[in-house]
Formats: structure tokens, sequence, C-alpha cells
């Protein structure tokens, strides 16, 4: 094989390695994206959402989407898929896993809403979402919870709000970033 032949080969596998390693630092960069411009309604948890709940409140329609990131062998799916709920009052719902692989693994799960809009007035007391990982033991079942108050001062115009899950392995991402720091010296951070 001539040299301009090797030298191609040999960039196809770098860029095929720079792809696979990309795809999993995706999930912490689509994190920090979504804080600094504020798409994608990722919800965080409220410290003040006992102060939406209230007598008195109106109805929506609350569903719950799942997915499975690529190479995510688990069943994960809502207990429920759709609620009809009242405005400021406490809900609980479950979300469903289990690790269908005959090895520990350990997930994350990364939430968004939309409309995007209804961000700001779900207020999340407990959420699944919020763990840095979720491990279970070959073929262990759970039920993942979530517990919210929709706040009353929700625009009149939302009538449906959809909360999406995607669940990813975090065992993968984990080691992609430990092998990719090691190949560089850290600099002490001041």
């Amino acid at each position: 094989m001539n040299e301009g032949g090797k030298k191609t080969i040999k960039l196809l596998c770098f860029a095929v390695l720079g792809m696979f390693t990309f795809s999993f630092a995706l999930v912490p960069l689509y994190d920090v994206f979504c804080d600094i411009t504020g798409l994608n309604g990722k919800v965080t948890q409220s410290t003040n959402a006992e102060t939406s709940i209230t007598a008195e409140g109106r109805e929506i329609g609350l569903q719950f989407i799942s997915h499975n990131n690529a190479g995510m062998p688990w069943v994960f799916k809502p207990s429920k898929k759709v609620l009809k709920i009242k405005t400021g009052t406490l809900h609980e719902a479950t979300f469903y896993a289990k690790n269908t692989t005959n090895k520990i693994m350990t997930a994350r799960a990364v939430n968004s809403v939309a409309p995007s809009n209804a961000k700001n007035y779900i207020k999340k007391i407990e959420c699944f979402c919020f763990a840095e990982g979720i491990e279970l033991m070959p073929g262990e079942e759970i039920l993942l919870p979530i517990k919210m108050v929709v706040d009353n001062e929700l625009p009149q115009e939302i009538k449906n709000i959809v909360l999406s899950y995607t669940i990813f392995d975090s065992n993968i991402e984990h080691s992609i970033i430990m092998n990719h720091d090691s190949d560089h010296e850290m600099e002490p951070s001041i």
C-alpha cells in the first residue's frame, strides 16, 4: 500500500474514534448547553415547592415519555403514561426500570419538558433524574419516584405538559472521560 493510502486509513480511524468519543461527551455537553441557553426545558430540583401547594387548581394533562439512549439495554418506562392532574397539588409518579443484562450497571437520566416555558412552573421535590447514578444488579427491577407540584401560575394556554426522560449507561461515559483525562496532564484549577 502506498503512503497516501496509509495516511487516509489512519485519518479515517482517528475520525471514527473521535466520533465515537464525542457521542458519549454529548450528554454532559447537552446539560451545559441547556443550562446556558435555557432551551429544552430542563427542570431542576425545587427547594420551595411547598409554597406552590394550594387548595384550588385547574386540571391539566401530564404525559410521561421514556427513551433509552443508544446501547442502553434496560427496560425503562413510565408506570402511567398519561395523567390528569390539578395544578397546585402534590403529585407522585414512578418509572419502572429493569437491568436486563448479566452485569452490574449504573444509569443516569436526563429530563426535558415541553412546552419549554412550562419548566418554570414545575416544582420537583424528588426525582430519579437528580441522582448521579442508579445502580442495578443483573436482573434487578426498581420503581423510580417523582414528586412534584405544577404551580397555579402556569399560563392558561398550557393545557398539557410532556415530561421526557432519557436514560443512558453512565459507566460508558465515565470510562471514556477517565481515559481521556489520563491522556492529558491535569493542571490544578484555582
